[in-house]
């Protein structure tokens, strides 16, 4: 079910929360827990704490994504802390144990332990004062001020008193607001600086870690493969579906392919279909109109590019 205008509208003047219990969930325990995490993902594991999240990226030895997190210290300070996509509950787990061979630190799976909620915009307000006390952490996972909260599987469900957004809904406002999310945008084809991860998720002062080479490469070049765009169809009638290919017209009525739709949503307020795409860096032009289609040059829809603001 796609979001309302009434609801939309709702949201951006009130804020929302959404239940996202079925993230996975990991606690990391030992003496070695930040110096082993620390150099197994993009960001700086030193400056995690008990009021707030951390964003960070898996990576492989080439320097591709392999999933995203949010990361805590916990309330006490006791453990490690974090959570990802359901879908990589069976990924993450094997990939950071495999690295871990004489540290003294210990990986569990507690996703069935413990339920998880955001809070977000104005909404957050009243909760930002109590980050750190009670399960409640500052995490900005839309672009916006916002909370996480924590709580046991044995205590009693969070009780909203703001507009509750239904998964789908939550999809159709992380696209709105530009945010990438795995698989659509952040996967193993996928450098974390191709989604705009750069200053919100990596630290380039923290030291080695898994495929820290490739991207400080990428880094001292400015050059990638490609870049996360955001745009907005020129005409109302018709669709477009992600993974259908973006082209750029050549002369004798050619079209070069310059990548690939990954996000689409109905936006309730400009009534067309908004969302994001991966893009041959340099190829992003803002208010450019490149022609969309299947992976042969049949093309269906046009878009028009619009700015992205890294968030």
């Amino acid at each position: 079910m796609s979001m309302t205008a009434e609801k939309f509208q709702e949201i951006e003047r009130l804020g929302g929360c959404v239940d996202l219990s079925d993230r996975a969930r990991f606690r990391l325990t030992g003496a070695d827990r930040v110096r082993y995490l620390n150099g197994q993902v993009t960001n700086d594991v030193r400056t995690a704490n008990g009021r707030e999240t951390l964003y960070a990226c898996v990576t492989d030895i080439k320097g591709r994504i392999v999933g995203d997190l949010f990361i805590n210290a916990g309330q006490q300070g006791e453990a490690l802390w974090f959570d990802a996509e359901p879908a990589l509950r069976d990924v993450l787990g094997p990939r950071l144990e495999r690295y871990i061979i004489a540290d003294d630190t210990e990986l569990t799976d507690v996703t069935d332990e413990w339920r998880l909620w955001h809070v977000f915009g104005e909404a957050a307000s009243a909760l930002l004062a109590q980050a750190g006390s009670g399960g409640i952490l500052r995490s900005n996972r839309l672009g916006v001020e916002g909370v996480d909260i924590w709580l046991p599987l044995s205590e009693a469900a969070f009780q909203a008193s703001c507009p509750l957004l239904s998964a789908d809904e939550f999809e159709t406002y992380r696209i709105l607001r530009g945010i990438p999310r795995h698989p659509n945008e952040l996967g193993c084809d996928t450098f974390p600086p191709e989604a705009g991860l750069d200053h919100r998720a990596m630290s380039y002062t923290k030291g080695c870690y898994i495929g820290q080479e490739i991207l400080s490469r990428i880094r001292s070049s400015g050059k990638m493969p490609r870049e996360l765009a955001q745009w907005q169809m020129t005409d109302i009638e018709g669709g477009i579906a992600a993974g259908e290919s973006m082209f750029l017209p050549q002369e004798g009525g050619h079209f070069k392919s310059i990548g690939r739709v990954t996000s689409v949503a109905w936006h309730p307020a400009v009534e067309r279909f908004v969302g994001l795409a991966l893009l041959r860096q340099g190829f992003a032009v803002v208010d450019s109109e490149l022609p969309v289609g299947g992976d042969t040059p049949r093309i269906g829809s046009r878009v028009k590019i619009s700015p992205y603001v890294k968030q």
